[in-house]
C-alpha cells in the first residue's frame, strides 16, 4: 500500500506543479509581433469574405 501512495503523492506534485507552469504562462502578455500576425490573418480573412466565394 505504501507503494501506491508514493505513487499517488508523485502524481500530485507533478499535477500541481504543471498547473503552475501554465498558470504563468495564461498570465504572460502576448508578444507584440503575434498581435500584428493576428490583425494580418484576420485582414485577409476579411478581405477574403468579401462576397468572393472560397
Amino acid at each position: 500500500m505504501g507503494q501506491i501512495n508514493k505513487k499517488q503523492k508523485d502524481a500530485e506534485t507533478i499535477d500541481q506543479n504543471l498547473r503552475r507552469v501554465y498558470e504563468d504562462m495564461l498570465d504572460e502578455q502576448v508578444p507584440d509581433r503575434f498581435l500584428d500576425l493576428i490583425a494580418q490573418l484576420r485582414a485577409q480573412d476579411d478581405e477574403g469574405s468579401s462576397g468572393e466565394p472560397k
